[in-house]
């Protein structure tokens, strides 16, 4: 992808991500379907001024989901888990 600001979409905010926060300093966000690791490691990287050691990425299928008669599919989306240095931290997720 050429344009890296639109790579990352938000962050993933559960209770397990939390946990993986606290642990193992990886984070998790919604990323664009069809952005690479790399993409998504210079994007972290640029956006949030941090060093990232390692990226790994999972694709997840959209529910199909019915109002009455009418049936649909919400759309597919990737997410991102970030390894990053011992002793960084990305304040965004902190709520500074």
């Amino acid at each position: 992808m050429k344009d890296l600001s639109a790579v990352i979409i938000g962050p993933l905010v559960t209770e397990k991500n939390a946990w993986l926060k606290e642990k193992e300093n990886k984070y998790v966000l919604k990323v664009n379907i069809d952005a690479t690791k790399e993409d998504i490691k210079k994007a972290a990287e640029k956006m949030f001024k941090v060093k990232v050691t390692g990226v790994n990425t999972m694709r997840v299928g959209g529910k199909t989901r019915r109002m009455g008669r009418f049936s649909g599919k919400r759309s597919d989306w990737k997410k991102a888990f970030i390894s990053l240095k011992a002793g960084e931290t990305i304040k965004f997720f902190e709520g500074a």
